[in-house]
């Protein structure tokens, strides 16, 4: 099913245009317009899931392995060194477009530090109650 109000919709079904590095019966892959570094892509689903909780089965199956192929070819064609497969759900996480999209962003030597955490500190005891409410979630 699609959004015909969702813009991610239209660019991942060929309605507005891109700059497309792969397409597949489930998925276009196309650059990012606001790059954080040179090949920064996004892999868009053509069905509309908002986020990765409404995510279809069948392409929560299939995403995974085709952003290690798209990182792949960046570190063979581009020359960096990593990528980040990043993912946002909801707005306090950084999501502004309600269409489930995962980005590939190719990571070179000596580039910007970008999708890092200082670690913080847990207590044991603070570790064992914060997995059971979770637990109790699911």
């Amino acid at each position: 099913m699609n959004d015909e109000n969702c813009i991610f919709c239209r660019i991942a079904n060929g309605v507005i245009p891109s700059a497309t590095v792969y397409e597949d019966e489930w998925f276009r892959v196309i650059l990012d317009m606001g790059p954080a570094s040179k090949g920064h892509a996004l892999i868009l689903p053509k069905e509309h899931f908002r986020d990765v909780c409404e995510l279809g089965e069948i392409y929560a199956s299939k995403v995974l392995q085709l952003g290690g192929k798209i990182g792949a070819a960046m570190k063979k064609t581009l020359g960096c060194t990593g990528f980040n497969l990043v993912q946002n759900n909801g707005v306090s996480a950084g999501q502004t477009v309600f269409h489930f999209h995962m980005h590939v962003i190719p990571r070179y030597e000596h580039g910007k530090t970008m999708v890092a955490w200082e670690p913080g500190h847990a207590d044991p005891e603070e570790l064992k109650a914060v997995a059971e409410q979770i637990k109790a979630g699911l």
